[in-house]
């Protein structure tokens, strides 16, 4: 059971990070900068929120403070990537710090306490509520791209109006196990 729940955290962090980059594949950079209120949040600036949220929780997180005195978290609201690779050069550093630091885990570290802000968590604890955080801020990725795309996004699941005729195609065939994710 417990290296299922493993295995799962990983493919659910993988789909997040999926949603947040065919999401970004559809935009400009101008429509990463796009702010639709005073003191909103761009996508710009939600990514380099992320980035800094997990170099900082996932940098050797079984030995030091995942709150890392390195980090200027208020820094991370203040739009300055001057290009959209360099949005998805450090979207891909972040995604990169949380995969290394979880694929190496096994059963008997879930349990091992480790510290975010010198509250003591369980790594258990610790990986859900970091899954919680970047779902949160990849819904919101999302849903700006949505807004900003209009009636040319791309759907990132099944397509409004379509799901009987998805339904339809997936009962045709036999039974399989796949991943929860795969058809949200």
């Amino acid at each position: 059971m417990l290296n299922s729940y493993l295995t799962s955290t990983i493919k659910q962090f993988e789909y997040y990070k999926s949603l947040g980059d065919k999401t970004m594949a559809q935009l400009s950079f101008d429509d990463l900068k796009k702010e639709f209120a005073q003191d909103s949040n761009s996508i710009a600036i939600i990514v380099k929120h992320l980035v800094g949220n997990m170099l900082s929780r996932w940098t050797n997180f079984l030995t030091e403070d995942g709150e890392k005195e390195w980090r200027h978290r208020d820094e991370e609201f203040i739009a300055n990537f001057d290009s959209k690779e360099a949005l998805l050069t450090a979207w891909n550093q972040g995604w990169s710090c949380l995969f290394e630091a979880i694929t190496p885990l096994n059963v008997s570290d879930l349990e091992n306490i480790i510290y975010i802000r010198h509250q003591g968590h369980s790594v258990t604890e610790a990986i859900n509520r970091q899954m919680m955080h970047y779902a949160y801020h990849v819904g919101q990725i999302v849903f700006i791209g949505k807004l900003i795309k209009g009636e040319h996004w791309e759907s990132l699941s099944i397509p409004k109006g379509q799901s009987k005729v998805y339904n339809k195609d997936k009962f045709q065939h036999d039974k399989k196990r796949k991943h929860f994710t795969d058809d949200l």
